[in-house]
């Protein structure tokens, strides 16, 4: 046994999935706390054929910093040579860097501030539509449908063909070990949504409308280094957006809510300090990350006492970044007089969320519309949860009396 092989061997090996089947709400976070007393820097897997899974913030940090040593041209551990490109997500500098130059514009804190009373406007008009029924499915009826309008209104996509668009997400992002063990239908999503864009650029190229200012209409035109993006490259920065845009939000402000069902103390706060809400909205991003990153090591190297060798999958997971108590004091208690949260939810490094601002404006929005509107609900059942690399609840239960 070389050196090598007997520090791997001595990193904690644990039982962990990805993509397991749904289970009770939380059971996700719960797996990957005890991950995370289990050992640390790191524990190992051997799903996959094997990969680390870092568990302290400050080594997840640096991880997230150093696309030198760790590449994101893959996103998902399981999936060392992943057959698609979702840029600029899966580029490193300096070709990412470019592409985050282009797209920066679009989500810009000025350009999200001006979309901020439409939110609003949407918001009540979602919800009074709700409130006379006493009871909604939160993650069907709103978490999905609220963010989901913003972005198609961004993207310049047809609301009326939302419920087809969410078919496609799932597809993509949350079927399991056991609905997809291939890949196959994950492959299936992306290849629809791709024709699809396909079919909505050539429309565009057809019938420019020179006072458009949604992004499909200015792909048309995108130039990098004062050349032309390729078609593929187009429709691979589309289909990342079609991910991040149907999904993130919804997942987030899915777990906001099933937290203040469950807390009424935190949720009575959040209706009498309206102002609370910004606070209020980094500690449930900090406490519940949903989004679970991956890298592939360039080079051999040791990271953080860890024996990495070129080509070695290693998870970044940001709901261990966000729960660990060394870097915040009870860090699985919510708590809104918390001082200083400096969370990972949004990532770290050059791959930072590029629509953080947005995101974070819509989770305001819908919180505070939602108390203002329904301050006093309660949980149906325990609802069930997915797995992979963007956790969420498959449903919401609320009601609420009338």
């Amino acid at each position: 046994m070389t050196e090598r092989e007997a520090d791997v061997r001595a990193c904690p090996v644990v039982d962990y999935a990805l993509a397991p089947p749904p289970g009770p709400a939380l059971s996700l976070f719960q797996r990957m706390d005890g991950h995370q007393a289990t050992g640390r820097p790191a524990v190992r897997t051997d799903e996959a054929g094997g990969y680390w899974i870092f568990t302290d913030q400050s080594v997840i940090l640096d991880g997230l910093q150093r696309p030198d040593l760790w590449s994101n041209s893959v996103i998902v551990p399981t999936e060392s040579d992943p057959p698609y490109r979702w840029i600029p997500i899966m580029l490193d500098p300096p070709e990412h860097t470019k592409w985050r130059h282009l797209l920066g514009s679009y989500f810009s804190p000025g350009r999200t501030k001006g979309m901020k009373a439409d939110q609003h406007r949407l918001a009540v008009e979602l919800i009074e539509g709700l409130r006379g029924r006493g009871e909604c499915d939160f993650v069907r009826d709103f978490a999905q449908v609220f963010p989901s309008i913003i972005f198609l209104e961004i993207m310049g996509m047809p609301r009326e063909k939302l419920d087809e668009f969410m078919q496609w997400e799932h597809m993509i992002l949350h079927e399991n070990n056991d609905s997809d063990p291939d890949g196959s239908v994950r492959l299936g999503g992306m290849q629809a949504v791709q024709t699809y864009f396909a079919g909505l650029v050539a429309e565009r190229r057809a019938n420019p409308d020179p006072r458009a200012q949604d992004i499909v209409s200015a792909a048309i035109s995108w130039e990098i280094d004062g050349e032309p993006v390729t078609d593929a490259d187009v429709l691979n920065c589309l289909l990342l957006l079609f991910m991040a845009g149907l999904d993130t939000v919804a997942g987030q402000s899915s777990y906001a809510l099933l937290h203040l069902a469950t807390h009424p103390a935190d949720r009575a706060r959040i209706v009498a300090e309206p102002a609370l809400v910004p606070h209020a909205v980094e500690e449930l991003l900090r406490a519940y990350p949903i989004v679970q990153t991956a890298r592939k090591a360039t080079r051999d190297a040791e990271f953080h006492g860890c024996p990495i060798k070129k080509g070695d999958m290693a998870a970044f997971p940001l709901s261990a970044a966000g729960r660990d108590d060394e870097a915040y004091p009870q860090a699985k208690r919510v708590d809104f007089d918390r001082e200083t949260i400096r969370h990972l939810s949004f990532g770290g490094g050059p791959h930072r969320c590029l629509g953080s601002h947005l995101a974070r404006q819509e989770m305001i929005v819908l919180l505070q519309e939602w108390h203002r509107l329904i301050p006093d609900y309660e949980l149906v059942q325990v609802p069930l949860e997915h797995g992979g690399g963007v956790w969420g609840l498959e449903s919401l239960r609320l009601r609420w009396e009338i």
